[in-house]
């Protein structure tokens, strides 16, 4: 399938197609007339790396597990680990937020001539 089709059986566009490709998250094989031509499997590929980044993964991180997410009979128990990773690190960043939020409502409540900055 080329490029263009690719492009809109996934809804992306075509530079953010060759963006992943050269980050070498897509593969393409390149006809003799230089046209890229993408296997069928690259819709479904695009769609779990979509999915994948709605959650809160970085491209980085796709790209590190990508030989464990691209097959393989564990690939099920794996991304149920890096599902609850990514979990652990969104709870770990909410709590963080939620303190940083305290002192910020703390230093709102001081007296107002006083700076808020000061320790």
């Amino acid at each position: 399938m080329r490029i263009g089709d690719l492009a809109a059986a996934s809804g992306i566009s075509r530079d953010t197609l060759r963006f992943y490709e050269k980050r070498g998250l897509l593969r393409a094989r390149r006809g003799a007339n230089g046209y890229r031509d993408y296997p069928e499997e690259a819709v479904d590929w695009l769609r779990y790396l979509r999915t994948a980044q709605s959650l809160g993964f970085t491209l980085s991180e796709i790209e590190a597990d990508l030989p464990l997410l691209s097959g393989g009979g564990s690939t099920a128990a794996a991304l149920r680990a890096a599902l609850a990773a990514k979990l652990e690190e969104i709870d770990r960043r909410i709590s963080g937020l939620q303190a940083l939020r305290g002192e910020l409502s703390l230093r709102l409540g001081e007296d107002m001539a006083a700076c808020p900055l000061r320790p």
